[in-house]
């Protein structure tokens, strides 16, 4: 027997079968370890490294300096934060040679077919140590090529986030980079002096921490307006005279007097100008003028919103505005929690055709995406800084990270993946079943934290090449990016019939409909061009779309998603099922033609997860309804004959010397359970006693008194060998693809039970 901890650590030693309390335990430390925490938002400038449609960064350096010499350099440096010690897989793509430096140490140097083959791709490993981690590369320029791409391999899953280096950039996102220079000496030596005597370190000296210009090179982004930008007033510089075009501008005042209940503002403006403090209009002005006026004010934070437009071509486009608590200044300040701006204490929006303007009460806020004039998303806007090119990008980071390099708790919280669409739907169904709409609520907002920055994310991707939040979503190409998490999209629905889950779910669905890979036959499969899964069927894409197909069916009446639902079943039956063992292979490889033939526990646990899903939904008439019955029996006995003596089932279910897996424990439990309540197995006895093994199984080896998940395989690849899944594939405490499905399996053996006592009048204390 796999022993994951000890006896006295377990669940049940603690709380012996009282479901309810191990539920609440499972679902309270999950929230707890993973707070409610927004975005974190980054000042960027377009002038830096933008990405690829698949998340390299693209120092193209030969586009950005034309006039560069043969053999000048160029470097670019970066940060990237570790929240603990992790192994990263980083490709690069070289126009030409490249060094790259990681945490001060040269990792990798470019050969000539690196340099000269146009679709050459190196991957390196990188271990990531916890804090921060410096990235520094340097290119030099031959006539075939200057520069590199860089980033990280998967990029929409495996994100790396690279964070400005040096003090004057302390807290903004992306690379800086240097203007090309000639080195006067071999750039391996400890320094060299340039022409003005200045010093120019090495790669491996750069102080990334420091202040730029102490490394002797001029760095770019540009920080600052020039001399002739910095007359302008501010609108003028970042949108010109644009006449009949208003602009929003927003800041807070931090009212510390609790004696004053009033703060006087004044000003002036070049043509009309609303003001609101805390959504409240305090000023209006309907041609260039002057303002003075004493206004209510609560103590804090209080939210100052102006709209100003230009009036005509020949006055400059400005405004000013004071704020005075008595004979006091009260200084303003940025409205929301930004890193890398510095001093600035204003945002701006715009700009936007006068009189069509966003209404002032939906300005106040970070997670929406401002109509600028058109229908197309190019046409949107967003908020920026009074600086070159500086704009406000949101990032799913996996840590909260100040302006002075220090981390904050991890958290998963506002990320679309599916292990957490796995996550969404246990928190939800262990919400219901426990009467606890916290909980529910707070599954619901994790998915509307998503949704709500939808069409933001959208732009951010065509602004910059890849977007910064919901990479999964907007780079949408497999199953793996949308089914998952859609499906407990549609769930939460019914919780808070949020209007931003409808548009996306349309997406998705037709995705699944009409655009996905399939086989002649009409077979889901993978076609995944150049990647290691090319032309393959996993058994874990029947859960990536059947339940979403079935709960978008039953929102919309589109029957036909149903139907294909049911169809796919059978489908991957003709490929994957096992007859002898009564079991399904995890992967079909239409390469060879074959399937695996290696029955990996998850993925198992995903087809019988899914069917039941698809069963419940099927009307009792429908045409596949029988067939899909009788092959959920099929399954059922196979997975019931190879339960271990601990209740639990092995990595791979035929292989006994495999260690002992959670995650499709507690998904055999989970199908178990529901053919019981449902009336779908031809001998229910059997049934209940082995989903109540399993879960007295997970709560006496899985899960431990605090709520933590053990036993749970990492996310997987595929192999032809059982090897690959016992040996390489490690188990991982607290992995999203575990935490979710314990509280399914939890709820749905709870229901089980309590479906029994009121059919035979045996009380649930007695079934146990």
């Amino acid at each position: 027997m796999t022993t994951y901890f000890d006896e006295p650590q377990s669940m049940y030693y603690r709380f012996g079968e009282d479901q309810s309390q191990v539920l609440k335990v499972l679902a309270e430390r999950y929230i707890g370890a993973n707070a409610q925490a927004d975005f974190v938002y980054r000042a960027f400038q377009r002038e830096g490294i933008l990405q690829t449609s698949s998340g390299l960064y693209d120092l193209n350096l030969g586009e950005r300096f034309p006039e560069v010499i043969k053999g000048q350099l160029v470097y670019a440096a970066g940060l990237v934060w570790g929240d603990e010690e992790r192994n990263l897989d980083v490709l690069l793509r070289c126009y030409g040679p490249v060094r790259f430096f990681f945490n001060g140490a040269l990792h990798y140097r470019s050969n000539v077919m690196d340099e000269l083959e146009p679709d050459s791709t190196v991957k390196v490993s990188i271990d990531i140590k916890p804090g921060w981690n410096t990235l520094v590369l340097e290119m030099k320029y031959t006539p075939a090529g200057f520069g590199c791409q860089f980033g990280s391999d998967e990029g929409k899953v495996r994100i790396l986030n690279v964070v400005a280096p040096f003090a004057e950039r302390a807290g903004q996102a992306g690379w800086a980079y240097s203007v090309p220079f000639t080195p006067e000496r071999p750039t391996t030596a400890n320094s060299h002096s340039s022409s003005d005597d200045a010093i120019i370190l090495v790669p491996e000296s750069l102080d990334v921490f420091g202040h730029e210009q102490d490394n002797g090179l001029q760095w770019l982004p540009r920080q600052s307006w020039n001399e002739q930008e910095q007359a302008l007033p501010p609108l003028e510089r970042m949108y010109g005279r644009s006449v009949h075009q208003s602009v929003y501008a927003w800041t807070r005042i931090n009212h510390t007097d609790p004696q004053s209940h009033s703060i006087r503002l004044h000003g002036q403006a070049s043509g009309s100008l609303h003001i609101w403090l805390q959504q409240q209009e305090v000023v209006r002005l309907e041609q260039a003028g002057n303002f003075d006026v004493t206004v209510p004010v609560h103590f804090g934070f209080n939210d100052l919103l102006v709209c100003s437009t230009c009036s005509d071509t020949d006055t400059p486009w400005q405004f000013t505005v004071q704020a005075h608590n008595k004979e006091q200044n009260v200084q303003p300040e940025l409205p929301w929690r930004i890193r890398g701006t510095g001093d600035e204490n204003w945002l701006y929006a715009g700009p936007f055709a006068s009189g069509a303007e966003p209404a002032p009460e939906w300005m106040n806020r970070m997670d929406r995406l401002y109509d600028g004039g058109g229908n197309s998303v190019s046409q949107h806007t967003y908020w920026r800084l009074d600086r070159p090119g500086t704009w406000i990008r949101p990032h799913y980071e996996n840590a909260m990270l100040s302006n002075k390099w220090t981390v904050g708790q991890v958290t998963n919280y506002g990320r679309w993946d599916y292990p957490l669409g796995v996550t969404i739907y246990g928190l939800l169904q262990a919400g219901d079943y426990l009467n606890r709409p916290d909980i529910v609520r707070y599954a619901a907002e994790h998915v509307q934290s998503c949704t709500r920055m939808y069409d933001y994310s959208l732009w951010d991707r065509e602004q910059y090449g890849f977007p910064a939040i919901n990479q999964q979503l907007v780079m949408l190409k497999m199953l793996d990016n949308c089914g998952s998490f859609g499906s407990a999209m549609l769930q939460a629905y019914g919780a808070c019939e949020e209007p931003t889950f409808l548009p996306i779910a349309e997406r998705i669905a037709d995705f699944i409909l009409t655009r996905l890979e399939r086989q002649p036959d009409g077979a889901f499969y993978r076609k995944c061009i150049g990647e290691y899964a090319a032309n393959t069927m996993w058994a874990d894409d029947l859960y990536m779309s059947t339940p979403f197909l079935v709960r978008y069916a039953r929102l919309t009446g589109r029957t036909e998603a149903l139907d294909e639902a049911a169809r796919q079943f059978l489908l991957f039956r003709k490929y994957l099922y096992m007859p002898e063992q009564q079991i399904m292979s995890h992967v079909y490889d239409f390469k060879y033609n074959q399937a695996t033939q290696v029955p990996w526990g998850r993925g198992n646990g995903w087809t019988l997860f899914s069917l039941s899903e698809v069963l419940e939904a099927l009307p009792k008439q429908h045409a596949q309804r029988g067939e899909l019955i009788a092959f959920f029996n099929d399954l059922c006995a196979g997975y019931a004959a190879l339960q271990a003596d601990s209740g639990l089932w092995h990595q791979v279910l035929n292989e006994p010397d495999t260690y002992e897996e959670a995650s499709c424990t507690a998904m055999f439990a989970y199908g178990f359970a529901r053919g019981v309540r449902f009336g779908w197995l031809h001998d229910p006895g059997i049934y209940t006693a082995a989903a109540q093994k399993a879960w007295n199984g997970l709560t006496r080896h899985a899960i431990d008194r605090q709520g933590n998940v053990h036993g749970v395989c990492s996310g997987s690849r595929y192999a032809f060998t059982p090897e690959y899944y016992d040996r390489d594939l490690r188990t991982v405490t607290n992995d999203n693809h575990g935490i979710g499905i314990m509280m399914l399996a939890g709820t749905e053996v709870a229901r089980m039970k309590q479906h029994l006592g009121q059919t035979i009048g045996v009380s649930d204390g007695i079934l146990s």
